[in-house]
């Protein structure tokens, strides 16, 4: 009798947990309910801002001070183009050459409602 009372425990524990797991996956999904192709491009996005402030850093310490972004570009310190990479413009805010926010805003009219993004000297990509 008490073999089968641990057992009927167990297969309700199960039965718990499986509920709760099903429910969250079929409700949002492994990617928070966002499409696949928007998950892909914000990965990338946020690797870009990634690479840009580490830009900003190299830059800052061979000239002492933070950069636009096409002033990076035109030392070489990015390879890609900071307008509609991804369908996200990228622009940077110099403040006084000692801070930095990079911000990639939704270019292509198709992504107009994903994430806007931004990174500072932190190196803490963030949504505003």
């Amino acid at each position: 009798m008490r073999a089968a009372g641990t057992i009927l425990g167990l297969v309700i524990a199960v039965a718990i947990i499986w509920f709760v797991v099903k429910s969250q996956f079929s409700q949002q999904g492994p990617t928070g309910g966002r499409p696949p192709m928007e998950t892909i491009d914000v990965v990338g996005v946020k690797s870009d801002l990634l690479a840009i402030a580490q830009a900003e850093r190299m830059y800052l310490a061979s000239h002492g001070s933070y950069a636009s972004v096409e002033e990076l570009q035109g030392e070489g310190s990015l390879t890609f183009s900071g307008a509609n990479r991804r369908g996200y413009n990228y622009a940077a805010d110099v403040d006084d050459g000692q801070h930095f926010k990079i911000l990639a805003t939704p270019a292509d009219p198709a992504k107009a409602a994903w994430p806007t993004l931004s990174i500072d000297e932190t190196m803490q990509v963030t949504q505003p």
